[in-house]
């Protein structure tokens, strides 16, 4: 097909022009978003963080919950009673320091008349033995608040891993818009070139309609592509706990790390893992129940002491007496409660037990499988970068011979159609490569960051 040189010298104008589209630099603005700083953001802002620490926090007031049960228990009463009963009238009395014997002697002991009495009492009581019940408590609830702290820890983790995915997974639909966004320009400039053929008598009109329907698909999947970032951003935003409408402008990432040859790299930290370390401590706490069920089955030993101010009026001081003792209790029948309880534990000990060994299987498993994942995405990667050699080095020979008159404008939209598909699985490709490398690390008990590194 020969072509006149008006029609050339028009063909190599627009084909400069769509070049200039494709290579123009994209413009950024000076403060970004680093992943790193994203990372930062959720660690400090995420719900699911700050609800995990204000649980450490009460587990660590349960620890001095239970090491009050050592120390002495101070309380202060007043008790006002007014009773009719022969005995209590006279033991009252007594207390009251107000026991007259002629008055006594001269009513009727067995019809006393109603006598109010008000008893302010200060009482001290200190457990001396409870049979290791209380210091098997400490341990719990320290082991208890150790779990607490590693969730924190997991829950920070896992909560900069949802950030940086939504890091990535924004990035990868921005660079998806400005992909599409050349493509368009590219298919418009071939529509134009096509239309002034066209007229031209140069090509037949289905070659126009063909290059129409190419700018109409693009456009859709631009569309959709800018919608997926509008969904991205806000998603962003939610794991940062930010306003859902902040423009973030995102630094570029670096190129995804390398693995190792084998799994057995990140093997290496899974019983580091801060859920399977939380596991081992409530495992801990679960066998020393079964301590202090059996402590039930111990006497008890303890020292009381009590002062009382005793008066016919409330807050009264007429009569003063105090009064110490100790105090010895054994359960001899409990009806079988303290065996059945300690039987329920040692059940639930047991449990807790083959329950951990299966978590730290399936965390051995989870890391296994995580680095399969990541490996498969730096071979996609690796393929999906040596398609887009090749569907590029295509179009620019597609190109060439189109210029020279030797093939269609189909044959170019094709050719463009193919590196844009190409340009996409690398895309794609590249960004599975980075979550998959940062899900692997957090799957072996280490933080995202690390998978920067």
């Amino acid at each position: 097909m020969s072509r006149d040189p008006t029609t050339t010298r028009m063909t190599n104008a627009i084909l400069a022009t769509v070049l200039l589209f494709v290579l123009a630099p994209c413009s950024t603005d000076a403060e970004t978003l680093r992943l790193e700083q994203a990372m930062n953001l959720a660690r400090e802002r995420a719900p699911e963080v700050t609800a995990a620490q204000a649980r450490h926090r009460a587990q660590t007031a349960r620890v001095d919950l239970a090491r009050a049960q050592r120390r002495p228990q101070i309380r202060l009463s007043e008790v006002w009673l007014r009773t009719d009963s022969p005995s209590e009238v006279f033991g009252l009395q007594l207390n009251q320091e107000r026991f007259s014997f002629p008055d006594f002697i001269a009513s009727d002991p067995n019809h006393p008349a109603a006598l109010s009495t008000a008893t302010t009492r200060l009482e001290i009581e200190l457990p001396v033995y409870t049979g290791g019940e209380v210091s098997t408590r400490i341990q719990q609830a320290k082991l208890q608040a150790s779990a607490a702290d590693e969730t924190v820890r997991r829950q920070g983790d896992e909560a900069a891993l949802h950030a940086a995915e939504a890091f990535v997974q924004l990035a990868q639909a921005r660079e998806q818009i400005a992909l599409l966004e050349r493509s368009l320009k590219s298919v418009e400039a071939h529509r134009t070139l096509a239309r002034a053929l066209v007229e031209q008598g140069v090509l037949v009109r289905s070659e126009l309609l063909r290059a129409e329907v190419e700018q109409s698909r693009v456009a859709d999947l631009l569309a959709a592509a800018r919608e997926q970032a509008t969904v991205a951003k806000a998603a962003l935003s939610f794991r940062l706990s930010w306003d859902l409408d902040t423009d973030w402008t995102l630094a570029p990432l670096s190129e995804p790390a390398p693995l190792g040859p084998s799994p057995n790299h990140w093997l290496q930290t899974a019983g580091e893992r801060a859920d399977l370390v939380a596991a081992r401590q409530h495992q801990r706490a679960a066998a020393l129940e079964v301590d202090a069920r059996k402590a039930l089955r111990r006497p008890r030993i303890g020292v009381r002491a009590r002062y009382d101010l005793v008066d016919d009026h409330l807050f009264g001081s007429h009569g003063q007496n105090g009064a110490v003792m100790a105090v010895a209790t054994l359960d001899v029948f409990a009806s079988g409660r303290h065996r059945a309880a300690r039987l329920a534990a040692s059940h639930a000990a047991e449990a807790a037990n083959t329950d951990l060994e299966r978590f730290a299987e399936t965390i051995r498993l989870e890391i296994r499988q995580a680095y399969a994942r990541a490996r498969s995405a730096l071979d996609r990667l690796a393929t999906a970068r040596s398609a887009l050699s090749a569907a590029a080095e295509t179009e620019r020979i597609v190109t060439e011979r189109f210029r020279q008159g030797l093939l269609k404008t189909i044959d170019v939209l094709d050719a463009a159609a193919a590196r844009r598909e190409a340009e996409t699985r690398e895309l794609v490709a590249r960004s599975e490569a980075h979550l998959a490398r940062l899900r692997l690390a957090v799957a072996a008990g280490r933080s995202p960051e690390s998978a920067m590194e």
